[in-house]
């Protein structure tokens, strides 16, 4: 019994190694990884434009475009 479980353990762990290998593989043939850098770019801004929206909508100071 206890022989049979650790065969079971080692398949179940052999599958999941080969379709993370799969999905690793599938991810890289479809250029996921291209630029990840620029996500943590986009989280940073539009987090600080909410910010800066915030309190330009607090104080009724709202930026104007410059006048020609």
């Amino acid at each position: 019994m206890g022989l049979e479980l650790t065969w079971i353990a080692l398949a179940a762990s052999l599958m999941m190694a080969l379709g993370g290998a799969c999905i690793f593989i599938y991810a890289v043939k479809k250029d996921y990884f291209r630029d990840i850098e620029d996500a943590r770019f986009h989280v940073f801004w539009s987090d600080l434009e909410e910010i800066v929206d915030k309190d330009a909508g607090a104080t009724g100071n709202e930026r104007k475009p410059p006048s020609r």
